[in-house]
């Protein structure tokens, strides 16, 4: 019985490792997207132009391998966030996002699906 419950614990820890820490679900998503000098900040920290928060720099090394696998290892909360977040760069900043695609996937591979992704169908 000790047995199960060990193995049980490595198997919850393992599928709990597949995915990007929790600990930025509750980001305050709307705050940044309303608040376009604190966008064009992270957007310039994603860039390399500018500074980085924590957040921020967090955010910045997970962001090719998120496009690359469609977000694969983030929370539903956390592709609830990234929709919102890429939808106002888009909308507000569209260079700033064609720059950022070019940085993040600058051979275009990962474009159609992510574009999915961020639509939702995906």
């Amino acid at each position: 019985m000790r047995v199960l419950v060990v193995l049980s614990c490595v198997i919850v820890a393992a599928l709990a490792a597949d995915k990007y820490n929790a600990k930025y679900d509750n980001f305050d998503v709307e705050t940044l997207i309303s608040n376009d000098r604190l966008l064009k900040a992270y957007i310039n920290c994603f860039l390399e132009k500018g500074r980085c928060t924590p957040e921020g720099s967090d955010f910045k090394k997970t962001l090719p391998e998120a496009i690359e696998t469609t977000c694969a290892k983030c929370t539903e909360k956390q592709k609830g966030n990234i929709r919102k977040v890429i939808k106002a760069i888009q909308a507000k900043h569209p260079k700033e996002w064609e720059d950022l695609v070019k940085k993040n996937d600058p051979s275009g591979k990962h474009r159609d699906n992510f574009d999915k992704f961020i639509q939702g169908s995906s």
